[in-house]
Formats: C-alpha cells, structure tokens, sequence
C-alpha cells in the first residue's frame, strides 16, 4: 500500500515538472510538439493559440503567419481554429537519415504585434521501414582447411526506422556448418558474422546453402532475407592487410567532382590468384555510395557528384580488401567535408509596415527581420548594418531575429517616404553579402499651423465702391498634406460703429478673397481693423491670425454746402445784410460760411462772386468767404443788390454751390423797413400763396401788438400804484432801498422804446440777431423821468399789503387820444411803431 501511495506520488511531480517545463517554455516564447511521421495532410499537431493565449479574432487581425526556414512548407497554421497542423505528408527517414530525434524547427510571426514564437516539432517513427540486404545474393568462399570457429563478416541490413522500430536481431538457418554471431559496432550497431562451426569438407560438400533473416522491433515485426551461398575452397593460408586501419580526409566541400579524395592500400603475401587483391565498401550509408565510387584494383574513392557541408558534413565507410582466396582484410574510411563560404547570408522580412505616422515615438518597431546563413564558423558568422542618415536604427532581438525601429521623431514635411537598405555581410573571404529593401511611407499628423505669405496686409478702397468689390486677397500655406493643409478662412469677431464687422466685409473661405459687402463712405468710415483667421482641416485644427488695415480713399463726392447764409428763407426779409451808405471801400458787409464733408484737396473751398446786381460794388475773398464794399456806395446806386457767390472745392471734377446776399443799402431803419416792405409786396405779387402768406404775418402781428398794448397798460397801472403809495408814505422810506438796479429790467427798455422816431439802426453780419439802439438826445420822454440814483424804482409787480391800489381804467381804444391817469399826462405812440419795433426784434 505504501509502495503504491510512492508511486503515486512520484507520478504527480513528474505531471508537474511537465506541466511547469510546459508554461516555462511558453513564457519564454517557444513551443514543443510532437507528431508521428507519415500522416495525412491537415493532421492536428498542436492548438497554438491555446498555448500562446491567443484569442481566434486576434489570430485574422494580426496576421499570424508560420515560417519555416527550409526549402519545404510542413506545417501551416489554421485560422479558424488555431491550429498548428500538417501541411505535407513528413517522411522521417528522408529528412532525419542520420539523426536519432528528428526536430523541425518554425517560427510563428504575429505581424500586429511585431513578435515570433519558437516552435520545434519532435517527428516521431513509425515502423513503415522494413529492413533490407544491400545484396540479397550472397557468394562466400571458404577454404576447406579453415578451422572451425572462425568467422566471416555478412553484410549488414539497413532499416531506416529509429529505436525499436529499427532492425533488431538477425537469424541463420540452412546448414549445421555454420551459426551466427552479432557483434556491436563502435557507434551500438549491429554487425552480423558467419561462424564457421564444423569443419569442411570439399569432397563431401562443395557448396553449402544458408538464408539470413534480419528482423526490427515494430509490431508487428518487419523482416528482411538474403541468400548465402558457401564455396568451399581449397587452402589459401594468407590474407589481405590494409597499410592502415583507419583512414581520414578532409576535403572542402567544393572540390571538383571526378577528383581522388583518398586511397587505400592492401597488400596479400600469397602468389598468383590468391595475392590478387580487390577492393570492395561495406557498411556505406545509400546517400554516401550515390556521392562516391572505389575502385576495385586501385582502391582509389573517386567524387562523383558534388558535397555540401550543410547538407551532410561528415561520411564513414568500410572498405574490405579480398584476395583471390577468399581472404579478407577491412579498413575504416572517415570523410570530412569542410565549410566553404559559399552560401550568401539569407535576409528575410518577417514583418513589416508599409505606413508609420509622423508622431510616432522614437523606438517603433516598423519591421521584423530573420537573418541565416548555411555556412559554418566564420563563414556563418552574420553581421547586419542598416543604411546611414535614416532616422532608423537596428535592434537584436532573440535568436537570429533584428528588429528595424525608429531612431528620431519622424517629420513628413521632411520625408514623406523611406526606402531603407539592410545589408547583412557574412564573415567569409570574400565576404558575401544580401540586402533587403523597406518601403515605408510617413503618414501625415496635424503638426503645422498655416502661415499666411505675409506678416501683415493693407490695402486701399476707394470709397463709394460696389457692393462686393475685391479688397484683396490674403493667402497661407499650410506644411501639412492632404486634409491637414486644408485651408479655410474667416473673419475673426468685431463691431465696426455698432454693427458686426462681418456686415462691411466677408472673406471667401477657399480662396481668402476679402470683399466689401456694402459702399464705404470716407467721410464716416476712413479706415478699417479687420483679423483674418486660418485654419486647416485637422483634428484638433490650427490657425493663425494676420491682421488687415483697409484704408478708404476719399473722392469728391460731397459739394460744398453753405452755412451762411441759409439756403431757404422763411420770409422776404431773412438773409437780408445792411451796409450803410457811408461805407468805405474794403468795409466787411457779410460772410459766406461753407463747409465740405470731403478731405484734403477735395475739401478745399474757392469763394467767387459769379453774380451780382451791381457789378463792382461789392468782391468776395476767395479764401476767407468775407463779402466786402469794392468801392464806396454812390447815391445812384440801388438801395437793394442781389448777389450769388460760388462755392467751388479742388476735386477732380470740381463741385460747387452757391449762396444768394440781399444787401440793403440804407441809413436809417425807416429806409430798412420800407425797402424790405417793398420786397415783401414784389415777392407776394406773382402768385396768391405769397399773398395769403401775408395776410398771416399781419394777423400775427396784430396779435402780438394787443399783447404788447395790454402789456403796457399793466406797466402804466403798476406806476400810478406806486405814486399813490408815495403819497401815503414818508418822503424817507426806504423800503425799496438796497435792491440791486439790475433787478430792475423791465421800465427801461419800455422807456427806451417808446421815445421819439430819431434813431440810430446798427445791423450784424446777421441779421436775425440784430440791435435797435435810440438816441437819447433827440428825443422826448412820454412817461416821468426815471427815479434819482439814490432811490431805485420799485421791483415790478411789488405791492403794499396794507392797501391796495384800485385797477387802472382801461385805455381808451384810440391810442392817439391822451388820457389822464393819476396827474400824468401820457402820449401813446403810433401803432406801426410797435409793429417796426417787433418786426426789428
């Protein structure tokens, strides 16, 4: 029972050493497997995406691939199931002929992930070999003086299969003479040998008939016969004798074929036939007799055909000397071939990449590379270089493997493609060398911004231009290519006077055109900060600003427009300037104002008189605008003169406008009044509009002088109070004292107009701003003298609150008639005069 639970236990660990030497092997990225030789096409070797954790999905996407380094595809991996199998029908004996375990060795290559796994493939030996005699016909001679005991090499039968599977044990049968004797070889083979066991006898027997059956150890056992045939001879008492046991040579393996590698040389003591020695190769492999022939009399190994080191680098051989006797002597003959570098290093592209992008890190694997040579030594001995200034460099990997990976950053601006050279160079003299090209194109990133051609633009628009004229065009280059250097352009936000900036101008975004959505008027917009933006197609896009100054150009567009004087008047009498008849020759009458929205030359003014009712009486600055007396008036001059200054600016072509003066020459404001009265009934008379007009100033004027009448009956009321009061009052009273004379506006100029008709008229350059000023020494008071300077008349509209004053009666309607009021004697003035007084103010 414990001996049991032993065994038990030793099973376990050795299931788990296996399994471990399983994983071991797996995670440093190599596989075993093991298949019998002879099966069919397809059969199930290993499940390879099990062992390597590989999903089905992953096998299609990533490109796994097998390679295998010979000449010959035997393995394949399948796609849907992961599978390693079978690709060709593996005979053991033909690839293994002289190696006890026969190992394929492939390599799995995963393209996505730039890796390879190491698989060895163990073909295991069936019995499908059945043992077989070079020669199934026999002849041996014997002399009849042999004494028993004595033995005789047979030939040896072959059996290509391995282990127990190979040939096993021999058999003799046929004759009580002899038996059979197996002896082992140096290398464990087996060398089967006749044993003479009773003496012959020639005159009882002269031939002798025996059978040798070689058997292997499969099941069931494989056998092979051959017949031996025993002459018996007469006596021969001396063998042949080889001048060495042994013989080795060395021979490169591109020596040419018919050349003598070795010879071998045996000597026979005896006389006539029996000394007549003849040469013979046993135990000869099938490949080996294929590349060499000896010769029986001279015993000279001739080169048949060519050696290859990498094929086969070592052939042993027996060669037996026999005399005419039927003596023999054997010798063993080594060949050894030596490497010759003829073999060129083979560069295998594993796995590679057609595109890498720019950005890609330093240390990318774009290519997997499989380096070999055949040769041996030095001659084998592999060096790989890659081609200088490429941004690639190369990295040993495992095994023969070299993996091709970025050196640098990649710029596609730079080089958009690569064509790298790897050159492998053996060790040889001369060395022989392979090289490999790698097509790798550089895939764009989005790692320029555009740059616009310029720093800054500026252009100049005349104004007044169409809607949707061409200002310019601006335009940036972009480094990138395809998407990426797409370029488009906008305008970036701003507001231009209140309104969006895109509503004066827009941008095309292909093309960078910028056109004026609307006319520019110079004289409200004279220049124009915009920012163009550039942006490419990427993802995340880059742009870049430029700034564009956009300069209105000013036209002569506007005519000059005249201030002074207004261009419509609103009676007969607007507009109107007064020079006096005194005037002196240069005296300034007037002043034509004009401005010109334009700039510079275009807003230069020229003042000319182009029209005048008396031609040289009056001249116009040509600069300043001033109208002024060309002369001093004559008493025959018109009292009224019309005149039209023209208003011209410097653009080309010019513009202009005019401007009409009334100028009345006239002393006296009666003479002003009657020459404008005049006008006004010359102005009216042509149609009825001018008429009714009239009718409305009089009415207007009308009313005005009923207010101007009841306002000095008010005045005259408020006077008579305050004498009434004076009388109540001491003569001392100061109640009014001490408030300012200025508080007192109204009497005086009340006073003041009404005194006689001897005036002095004084006119501004404008006449709506005019002064009436009267003489104070030609005329008469109609009310009291004004108070002394020590005793200010009372403030308009004061009353005592201890008795009021009764309302002054009112005028009589007939202003010409006096009236008394309060002891005063007052005289009414005329009622045109009110009327010259307003219509003046």
């Amino acid at each position: 029972m414990c001996a049991a639970g032993r065994r038990w236990g030793r099973r376990q660990r050795a299931l788990l050493w296996a399994v471990l030497l399983a994983a071991w092997e797996a995670a440093w990225g190599q596989l075993r497997y093991s298949v019998p030789e002879e099966m069919p096409k397809g059969s199930f070797v290993g499940d390879v995406a099990k062992d390597l954790g590989l999903q089905l999905p992953e096998i299609r996407d990533r490109g796994v691939r097998i390679v295998e380094r010979g000449r010959t595809q035997y393995f394949t991996l399948h796609g849907k199931t992961g599978h390693l199998v079978t690709a060709e029908r593996i005979d053991r004996e033909q690839l293994c002929r002289l190696v006890e375990k026969c190992v394929l060795r492939c390599e799995l290559i995963v393209e996505g992930e730039m890796k390879f796994y190491e698989i060895e493939v163990e073909i295991t030996d069936i019995n499908d070999n059945e043992p077989s005699f070079k020669e199934i016909e026999l002849e041996q001679s014997m002399s009849e003086t042999t004494a028993p005991g004595s033995r005789f090499p047979l030939p040896d039968a072959l059996d290509p299969d391995s282990g127990r599977n190979s040939l096993q044990s021999y058999e003799l049968s046929g004759d009580e003479h002899f038996s059979l004797a197996v002896q082992a070889g140096p290398g464990g083979d087996q060398r089967p040998e006749l044993v003479l066991a009773k003496a012959l006898d020639r005159e009882e027997a002269a031939f002798h008939e025996l059978v040798l059956r070689a058997m292997d150890g499969g099941d069931p056992a494989r056998t092979a016969t051959a017949r031996i045939r025993v002459t018996v001879l007469d006596a021969n008492d001396n063998a042949p004798v080889f001048s060495q046991a042994e013989y080795t040579v060395r021979v490169p393996e591109d020596v040419p074929v018919g050349s003598i590698l070795v010879t071998v040389t045996a000597t026979d003591a005896d006389e006539g036939a029996n000394g007549q020695v003849k040469y013979s190769l046993h135990r000869i492999t099938e490949g080996a007799s294929e590349l060499f022939h000896l010769q029986s009399t001279t015993g000279e190994i001739i080169l048949k055909e060519n050696l290859d080191f990498e094929e086969i680098s070592s052939f042993e051989m027996e060669v037996q000397a026999r005399d005419g006797g039927a003596l023999f002597d054997g010798a063993k003959v080594t060949i050894s071939v030596t490497d010759v570098n003829d073999n060129a290093p083979e560069l295998t592209v594993s796995s590679s990449l057609t595109e890498i992008s720019e950005d890609a890190p330093s240390g990318t694997v774009v290519a997997l590379l499989h380096v070999n040579d055949r040769d041996s030594g030095a001659n084998g001995e592999v060096r790989c270089s890659i081609a200088e200034g490429v941004p690639f460099r190369l990295q040993r990997s495992q095994g023969n493997y070299y993996s091709v990976v970025t050196a640098r950053e990649l710029d596609r601006e730079q080089v958009s493609e690569y064509n790298v050279t790897v050159r492998a160079a053996d060790g040889g003299s001369p060395s022989l060398q392979s090289s490999a090209v790698l097509a790798l194109r550089v895939l764009d990133v989005n790692d320029n911004a555009p740059v616009f051609l310029e720093e800054r633009y500026s252009a100049r628009l005349a104004e007044n231009n169409a809607a949707g004229a061409l200002v310019l065009t601006v335009r940036a280059t972009d480094a990138d290519w395809g998407q990426n250097a797409r370029v488009r352009y906008r305008l970036a936000e701003g507001r231009v006077r209140g309104a969006p900036l895109s509503s004066y101008v827009s941008v095309q975004a292909e093309t960078g055109a910028l056109y004026a959505l609307r006319s520019l008027d110079y004289e409200q917009l004279r220049e124009l900060q915009l920012c163009v933006r550039a942006e490419d197609g990427g993802a995340p896009a880059l742009s870049s600003n430029v700034s564009v100054r956009l300069q209105i150009v000013d036209e002569n567009d506007n005519a000059p427009q005249v201030l002074y004087p207004p261009a419509a008047a609103a009676a007969a009498w607007s507009g109107v300037e007064l020079a006096p008849r005194r005037s002196e020759a240069g005296a300034l009458v007037a002043k034509v104002v004009a401005v010109d929205a334009d700039a510079g030359q275009n807003a230069w003014l020229s003042y000319e008189l182009a029209k005048a009712t008396e031609p040289g009486l009056f001249r116009v600055g040509p600069h300043s605008g001033e109208v002024r007396t060309a002369r001093s008036p004559l008493a025959r001059d018109a009292a009224r003169h019309s005149l039209v200054v023209l208003v011209r600016d410097h653009g080309r072509p010019a513009l202009s406008a005019t401007a009409t003066l009334s100028v009345v020459l006239a002393e006296s404001v009666a003479e002003l009044l009657a020459e404008l009265g005049s006008a006004a009934h010359e102005a009216a008379a042509p149609g009825e509009p001018a008429a009714s007009l009239t009718r409305w100033l009089v009415l207007a004027v009308a009313a005005v002088s009923c207010l101007f009448v009841a306002f000095l009956l008010l005045l005259l009321a408020l006077r008579l109070r305050r004498c009434h009061r004076q009388q109540l009052l001491p003569p001392d009273s100061g109640a009014s004292r001490g408030v300012p004379v200025s508080h007192f506006v109204g009497i005086d100029g009340v006073r003041a107009f009404l005194q006689s008709y001897a005036h002095d008229v004084s006119l501004t350059a404008d006449s709506r701003k005019s002064h009436l000023r009267f003489s104070a020494a030609s005329c008469c008071d109609t009310l009291p003298a004004r108070p002394p300077p020590d005793e200010p008349a009372p403030l308009l509209g004061d009353e005592d609150p201890a008795g009021a004053l009764p309302s002054d009666p009112a005028p009589p309607s007939n202003p010409s008639v006096p009236y008394h009021n309060g002891g005063e004697q007052t005289i009414a003035p005329p009622f045109w005069m009110w009327l010259q007084c307003i219509i003046i103010s």
